[in-house]
C-alpha cells in the first residue's frame, strides 16, 4: 500500500484484515436474514401472489390512479424547484449584502424557513389558503405543497449560494470592484455564473429533496403518487406490491432528474473550459498581433 493511501488512517494489518472480511459476512448474514424473514411474512399474508400483482396490467388502475398522482408529484416538484431556485437565488444575494440591516434580515427569514419541518408548513398553509379563500377549492393541496416546499427548499438553496460565491477568490471580486463595476454587475457578470456551476451538484441534491418531499402532500388531500398507491392498495387490498410499485415510480423519477441535472452540470462545465480555451487563444493572438513588424514571436 502507497504511503500517501494511508496518510488518515494506519493501514490494517493482516489480523484486521482478517477480522473485517468476518465483520463483513456477518452483517451480510444478518441483513440477508432480516430480508428473508419479512419476505416470509408477506408471502405468508399472499402479498406476492399473482394476483396481488394483477391490477397494475390493467388500464383502468393506470388511468384512474397512477398517471394522476405521478402527475400531481411531477407538476407539484417542478413548480416548487423553479420557484426555490428563484427565491434561493434571491435571499442568497441578499444575505452578502453590504447593508447590515438587509443581512440581517434576509439571514432571520431563511433561517426561521429552515427550522420549520415541511409536513407543518403544508399543514399550516393549508389552513390558511381555506380559510381566506386565497386560491379556488380544486388548488388549494397544490397551492399548499408548492408554497411549502418553495419556502423550505428555497431557504436552504440560498445558503447554498451564499457558500457558493463564498467560495470563490477574492482577487475577482477586487479586480472588478478596480475596473469601476458596480456591485450588481459584479454579482450578475463575475460571481453568479461561477458560483452556479459549483454549486450544480449541491443543487442536484436539493432538487431531488424537493421531489421526494412532495410524497408529504398526500397529507392534505394532494393527489400524488403515495396517495394514489395508498388508494390502490386499500382498494384491491395489495398494499404491500402497490408500495414496491410506488417506490420502484419514485426511484425513476428521481434517477432521470439526477440524469438530466448531471447532464446540465456537464454541459455548462464543458462550455466553461471552452470559453476559456477560447479566451487564452485571443490572448496569444493579440500578443503575436501586437509585436514588433518583422519579429516571429514563435521563434528565439
Amino acid at each position: 500500500m502507497s504511503a500517501s493511501a494511508s496518510v488518515l488512517f494506519d493501514a490494517p494489518g493482516p489480523k484486521a484484515r482478517r477480522r473485517n472480511a468476518v465483520y463483513s459476512v456477518l452483517v451480510m448474514l444478518v441483513v440477508a436474514a432480516a430480508v428473508w424473514t419479512l419476505y416470509r411474512g408477506f408471502a405468508d399474508k399472499g402479498q406476492f401472489t399473482a394476483e396481488k400483482w394483477k391490477p397494475f396490467l390493467e388500464a383502468d388502475v393506470w388511468s384512474t390512479y397512477l398517471l394522476p398522482g405521478l402527475r400531481g408529484t411531477i407538476v407539484a416538484a417542478l413548480l416548487s424547484i423553479v420557484f426555490a431556485m428563484v427565491l434561493g437565488m434571491i435571499f442568497g444575494v441578499l444575505r452578502l449584502s453590504d447593508h447590515r440591516i438587509v443581512r440581517w434580515t434576509a439571514g432571520t427569514i431563511v433561517e426561521v424557513a429552515r427550522a420549520i419541518p415541511v409536513l407543518i408548513l403544508m399543514i399550516f398553509l393549508f389552513a390558511v389558503f381555506s380559510d381566506y379563500n386565497l386560491f379556488k377549492s380544486d388548488d388549494l393541496a397544490l397551492a399548499a405543497v408548492v408554497t411549502a416546499l418553495t419556502i423550505y427548499n428555497g431557504s436552504v438553496i440560498a445558503e447554498i449560494v451564499r457558500a457558493g460565491i463564498r467560495s470563490l477568490p477574492k482577487g475577482q471580486t477586487e479586480a472588478a470592484v478596480a475596473l469601476g463595476m458596480r456591485k450588481g454587475q459584479l454579482m450578475r457578470l463575475i460571481l453568479l455564473p461561477q458560483a452556479i456551476t459549483a454549486m450544480l451538484p449541491a443543487l442536484i441534491s436539493q432538487m431531488v429533496v424537493a421531489l421526494k418531499d412532495s410524497a408529504l402532500g398526500y397529507q392534505i388531500t394532494y393527489v400524488e403518487i403515495v396517495r394514489s398507491g395508498q388508494q390502490i392498495g386499500a382498494a384491491e387490498q395489495n398494499t404491500v406490491p402497490s408500495l414496491i410499485v410506488i417506490a420502484v415510480l419514485m426511484i425513476a423519477l428521481n434517477s432521470t432528474l439526477t440524469l438530466v441535472a448531471t447532464k446540465l452540470e456537464q454541459r455548462l462545465r464543458t462550455r466553461k473550459r471552452g470559453k476559456k480555451n477560447g479566451d487564452a487563444v485571443a490572448a496569444a493572438d493579440s500578443v503575436g498581433t501586437d509585436a514588433a513588424p518583422g519579429v516571429d514571436i514563435g521563434k528565439p
